[in-house]
C-alpha cells in the first residue's frame, strides 16, 4: 500500500527545496551584474543547500 501522505510531503519538500535553491542562484546571478558582496552569500547558501541534500540522499556519509 503506497502511503500517499509520506508520497506528499516528500513532494512538497522536493518543489519547495528546489525552488529555493533556484531563487538563490538566480538572485545570486542577478546580484552579480550589480557587482553586490550580497552574490556570494547567495551563491553560498545554494552550495550549501546542495551539499545538505547529498549528505541526505548518500548513506555512506552518515558514519
Amino acid at each position: 500500500m503506497i502511503d500517499w501522505a509520506a508520497f506528499a510531503v516528500v513532494a512538497v519538500a522536493s518543489l519547495v527545496a528546489a525552488s529555493v535553491i533556484v531563487a538563490l542562484f538566480a538572485t545570486g546571478i542577478r546580484l552579480r551584474a550589480a557587482r553586490s558582496r550580497w552574490q556570494w552569500v547567495c551563491f553560498a547558501l545554494c552550495v550549501a543547500a546542495v551539499l545538505y541534500g547529498i549528505y541526505l540522499i548518500v548513506p555512506a556519509l552518515h558514519v
